[in-house]
């Protein structure tokens, strides 16, 4: 609970410092995502609660995950293509919003006790979060400016954490009361909808690119090989610790990731608008390269909860870049959409990876091997990013720099003018002093030379 504090205060820190930035549409951008994100946290805590009770096998545990993900990229990718063809984006939102509300109450006609009933929330789940994303996150872009979206993103992050955390005692607790409360989620990002206004962007007639033509630019391909290779090497280690650890020594490693996660994304949304984004993607690998390199070395338990620090930092880091970030600033702020479903379906094939292969992989692999190899392949991750563009302008940057010194110069200026003044306070009070109950001497010329007469004579 104190981390949470922690946390929540940081995060109205952090908005106290938006405030000038945080316009009505960013607001509402803010709102939307995170009410959505939150809305998908809980949707697939319920498949993976269902599944588990099911007690699949093998094969049918991989296809009830693999018709969830499927559909949920598979809609991503056409959601971007269709989204525009629709004339007013805006009614593509509200579209999906509204397909989202009713999805929610599917677990209360299917019979999630079944695995055909389970296999059909998912794919409906799956499609309904998946076709109107990238549309969302186009409308981020165009309400963010490139100079604050990485802490507005950060934002967006800390308090979707905060909400699960909030709202984990209401909503897991029966399908009923989780399929009302999946509902009540999407069905209040309505309240939003008259209050946004259609998104055109600073290049509304721009047609947006082909996705082979998107893997084919070398800004995007430089960003996306490491990403792709992250999210694999993450999710292909998670089961391995969770295999070969004590349960509780688990939990915790997961309690503290997740508290690091939280601090990083706002920490690292706030640098990476100040230093860079490829600064902040080379830090990340670096630092979970380093902790995978160790935990190969030696299994000793402070290795492991180091590990977990900088997995938390890594994560906080590149989940912000690469999820809210990244994608819409190689756009150069136009068409979004596209890039956002591409960029972010690497996440979500690990994810997949992840629950298909996790009973396969974790009793069948020496921890060693698993994290020596990741520790080669995020260090070889680093070398795209070596060559990759800077997104942020360095104009931007430098008028960042510019302003934090000057900020730093008036701040010392404040002090020796406060400091200038409790002398010259300091000053007259001592005058005032020796006016009111001092002895003043006045030294005549002619005094003083015979002085010097009597000290030339004697001395």
């Amino acid at each position: 609970m104190r981390f949470l504090l922690v946390i929540g205060l940081m995060t109205i820190g952090l908005a106290e410092r938006l405030k000038g930035v945080l316009t009505r549409d960013a607001l509402l951008c803010v709102f939307l995502l995170t009410s959505a994100l939150v809305w998908y946290a809980y949707a697939i805590v319920f498949l993976e609660v269902s599944m588990r009770g099911l007690n699949l096998d093998f094969f049918s545990n991989m296809l009830a995950w693999g018709v969830h993900f499927g559909a949920l990229i598979f809609s991503a990718l056409l959601g971007a293509t269709l989204s525009r063809a629709m004339g007013k984006r805006i009614r593509f939102l509200a579209i999906w919003i509204i397909v989202g509300t009713v999805s929610s109450l599917t677990p209360l006609i299917f019979n999630t006790a079944e695995a055909f009933g389970t296999i059909g929330v998912g794919l409906i789940f799956g499609v309904s979060f998946g076709f109107g994303m990238p549309n969302c996150m186009g409308y981020f872009t165009q309400q963010t400016p490139v100079e604050n979206r990485g802490r507005i993103g950060g934002l967006v992050f800390v308090l979707t954490g905060l909400l699960i955390v909030a709202l984990d005692v209401v909503l897991i607790n029966g399908t009923v009361t989780l399929a009302t409360g999946l509902a009540v989620l999407r069905g209040i990002s309505l309240l939003a909808m008259p209050l946004v206004k259609d998104f055109k962007g600073p290049r509304p007639l721009e047609k947006p690119p082909s996705y082979r033509k998107m893997l084919s630019q070398r800004s995007y391909l430089l960003y996306f090989v490491p990403w792709t290779m992250f999210s694999l090497l993450n999710y292909l280690t998670t089961p391995v610790q969770e295999s070969h650890l004590d349960a509780t020594l688990f939990s915790n490693m997961q309690i503290l990731q997740t508290v690091f996660i939280a601090i990083f994304a706002l920490v690292g949304g706030v640098f990476m608008d100040k230093v860079g984004r490829k600064r902040l993607a080379i830090t990340g690998f670096v630092l979970l390269g380093l902790s995978s390199s160790l935990v190969g070395l030696s299994q000793d338990i402070t290795v492991w909860y180091f590990h977990s620090m900088m997995n938390g930092v890594s994560w906080g880091i590149l989940c912000v870049l690469f999820v809210m970030t990244i994608w819409g600033d190689i756009s150069c702020d136009g068409a979004s959409d596209k890039y956002y479903a591409l960029g972010a379906s690497p996440f979500f094939i690990s994810k997949m990876i992840e629950m298909m292969a996790n009973s396969v992989i974790a009793d069948r692999v020496d921890v060693t091997a698993v994290f020596s190899f990741s520790a080669l392949f995020l260090f070889l991750a680093v070398l795209p990013l070596i060559y990759a563009p800077e997104t942020l302008s360095e104009k931007i940057m430098k008028a960042r720099e510019l302003k934090t010194y000057l900020e730093k110069a008036q701040r010392i200026a404040v002090k020796l003018q406060k400091k200038d003044e409790n002398a010259e306070k300091q000053k007259e009070e001592s005058k005032e002093k020796d006016s009111d109950g001092g002895v003043e001497f006045e030294v005549k010329p002619e005094e003083l030379e015979c002085a010097e007469e009597l000290a030339q004579k004697y001395y």
